[in-house]
């Protein structure tokens, strides 16, 4: 069964149709019930189609993933820095995939639904079944994430969880160390305050949603993953250094 869903997922329209689903749906969240702010699509737009990781806090299970996606289609459309009316839908921008744990997309029919617009499933290596688990990267997972970074952009979150500033994982770094992808470091913020958890749900209305791309990072692939990993931290401002800020990281640190 799950080799099938693989399957489903490589195809262009089943990713097509599930984004013009979702995107109808979640459009008005994003725009009219809350105000979304875009920055640094120009970092983007020339970026080549392939062999490109996206690197991002994560706020939400769900929203912060379905943003992007939408930015992505717009931008393919000639649109910067802003969504505009939705007709990218018709022919969205299709060739992403994004990293999520894997009891996440088996937790609810709608998760199941969202996995085939391109989730890369993975274990989680530090939590399962609500219980902290230390193990080591699973080479499967690595192998997807590979394959499609081969052919694809892939957005990931290196902290693998909505806690702000939780350490980052290691196998993030060790897949830019090994596979040398463009690495963009993206900085959301405003979805904890707008979506509960899950990123389904308003929570409170009008909110201000921040969506900021940085330029590429220039990374040196012979150095350390512990390096390398303190880096894009620092990059998607989740390090020590950013701690406490300013107001937009002042949120609850309940998982």
């Amino acid at each position: 069964m799950a080799s099938l869903v693989e399957k489903i997922k490589r195809f262009r329209f089943v990713k097509a149709l599930v984004y013009a689903v979702v995107g109808l749906f979640s459009y008005p969240g994003l725009v009219w019930v809350n105000k979304l702010k875009i920055s640094g699509t120009e970092h983007i737009k020339d970026l080549p189609r392939r062999n490109v990781l996206f690197v991002s806090n994560h706020q939400t299970y769900f929203a912060d993933v379905i943003t992007f996606l939408h930015i992505f289609c717009a931008i393919k459309w000639g649109k910067q820095n802003r969504l505009g009316i939705p007709y990218y839908l018709l022919n969205p921008f299709t060739r992403v995939y994004y990293v999520a744990a894997e009891e996440t997309m088996r937790g609810s029919w709608i998760s199941r639904l969202f996995s085939l617009a391109g989730a890369l499933t993975v274990k989680r290596t530090w939590r399962e079944g609500g219980k902290e688990v230390r193990r080591g990267l699973d080479p499967s997972d690595t192998r997807k994430i590979e394959r499609a970074l081969a052919d694809n952009w892939i957005i990931t979150f290196p902290q693998g969880t909505t806690k702000p500033f939780a350490p980052g994982r290691k196998g993030t770094a060790l897949i830019i160390k090994y596979h040398k992808p463009i690495v963009v470091p993206v900085v959301i913020s405003g979805f904890w305050r707008a979506f509960n958890k899950k990123g389904l749900k308003f929570k409170k209305k009008g909110s201000l949603l921040t969506v900021r791309f940085k330029a590429p990072m220039q990374i040196d692939y012979e150095a350390p993953a512990d390096e390398i990993l303190e880096q894009i931290m620092f990059a998607i401002e989740q390090s020590k250094a950013h701690m406490m800020k300013g107001p937009h990281h002042w949120q609850s640190t309940d998982k």
